[in-house]
């Protein structure tokens, strides 16, 4: 029962008022149609209950309505990916689970795709990539990774005259050696016989080793493995969302692809790791990360890196997994020592823990892979994700067209007004 002798509700008190979930709670919250307070010494929010008791007068419907497009509220049903607490979990298995257990990042894959987890690690073909040659004449020497990738598959839709097939069979052939020319093209354009090169490895893991010229041993696989799985699929993100909205009018696999791109590219989806970075470099070393965070709190800045309106306090459990394999590579690195120091005065400061973004970027340090390649990285990695979301999109058979709540000035005039006053 709720507490009738207080104002001040926790979030489960406040969750089970309204009758829904805490991560829908936190979605209020996030899209401004209620407040949450602090409480005091740790990461626990309050919420008043007159707050909480007004948002439920307004009931369901118009809850739902009022943001029906904009974060946290469920548009259509899918059996890709649920989210918990945990993280997401992919057609019933936690992404957490799979990169704990050593699997491999094909396996998750066709995991996404399929519903079926294979028993023995898959093995995609590994075909001649001309591409990789092919566009070196439009990339500027110093091109970010991710900005490679749309000229490489607008360079390999134009070769493929039957990408128009948007059945199972036709698809997935297509996607696994899309995955594999965007692995390697991290390397570009700075490294293309690298690129080449790596685009021949047996497994996705080993290809993104070659390309950024990282061992190959057991250890390293197993890192980028974890990486690629816990970004290969979140729900309906924003760029999962666009991918789908392509798929719905059965757009070819690249065309999928290629949306999902342009709408990671924004900075307020894929480009968090870049700011994260950029903070690092601003902090140095670890001794000023106390200050700098400090003073960030004092300009009312927000961290890049840290909370998530989903997870909310409890915290990303994606980043927890990515940390542990970080701390646990035992590598020295003054980037990762900066990182950590970030991290610990964050904690120590009561703010929110860090995301799937700060610790992606924390691994990327961990294994000696340069700046900016966590933005290329989840673009490789949520190619998989984009992929299944389009096979499940044109499966229903539906075109995804919402319809806008018209709000500015009347087009008709005394016309509608006589319309609608008509028997």
């Amino acid at each position: 029962m709720v507490d009738q002798s207080t104002n001040d509700l926790s979030a489960r008190e406040a969750a089970r008022l309204l009758g829904v979930k805490l991560p829908t709670l936190y979605a209020y919250v996030s899209r401004g149609l209620l407040r949450s307070l602090p409480a005091g010494a740790g990461r626990a929010r309050r919420y008043l209950r007159s707050d909480v008791e007004a948002l439920r007068e307004r009931g369901p419907s118009v809850r739902a309505a009022a943001g029906a497009l904009r974060w946290g509220e469920p548009i259509l049903e899918s059996a890709i990916t649920a989210m918990t607490p945990a993280g997401p979990a992919y057609r019933g298995r936690l992404a957490a689970d799979l990169a704990r257990e050593g699997t491999c990042f094909e396996a998750a894959a066709e995991l996404l795709w399929t519903g079926v987890l294979p028993e023995a690690e898959p093995r995609w073909e590994a075909p001649p990539l001309p591409e990789l040659a092919g566009v070196l004449p439009l990339l500027p020497p110093e091109a970010p990774h991710a900005s490679v990738f749309p000229v490489l598959v607008a360079a390999r839709a134009a070769g493929d005259a039957g990408r128009f097939d948007t059945a199972p069979e036709g698809v997935l052939p297509r996607a696994r050696g899309l995955i594999r020319l965007l692995a390697a093209g991290l390397a570009l354009p700075r490294a293309p016989a690298r690129a080449r090169r790596a685009a021949r490895a047996p497994r996705i893991a080993e290809v993104v080793a070659r390309a950024f010229a990282l061992a190959t041993d057991r250890e390293t696989l197993a890192s980028i493995d974890a990486l690629l799985i816990l970004l290969a699929d979140h729900e309906l993100n924003a760029s999962t969302f666009a991918a789908r909205v392509a798929a719905s009018t059965h757009a070819d696999v690249y065309a999928v692809v290629q949306a999902g791109l342009a709408t990671l590219s924004g900075p307020l989806h894929g480009a968090t790791s870049d700011r994260f970075e950029a903070l690092l470099a601003e902090v140095g070393t670890p001794e000023q990360a106390e200050r700098v965070v400090q003073e960030r709190a004092r300009r009312g800045e927000r961290i890049p890196g840290f909370g998530h309106p989903f997870y909310g306090p409890a915290g990303d459990a994606r980043a927890r997994v990515l940390l542990e394999v970080a701390w646990g590579l035992g590598r020295r690195s003054t980037e990762l020592a900066v990182a950590n120091a970030v991290i610990g005065a964050m904690e120590r400061a009561s703010k929110p823990p860090p995301n799937v973004d700060s610790a992606a970027v924390a691994l990327r340090a961990a294994l000696g892979m340069p700046p900016g390649a966590v933005a290329g990285l989840f673009a490789v990695g949520r190619s998989a994700g984009w992929v299944a979301h389009a096979l499940e999109q044109v499966a229903t058979g539906h075109l995804l067209r919402p319809r806008a709540r018209y709000s500015g000035p009347d087009p008709l005039g005394e016309t509608s007004e006589a319309m609608l006053r008509a028997p």
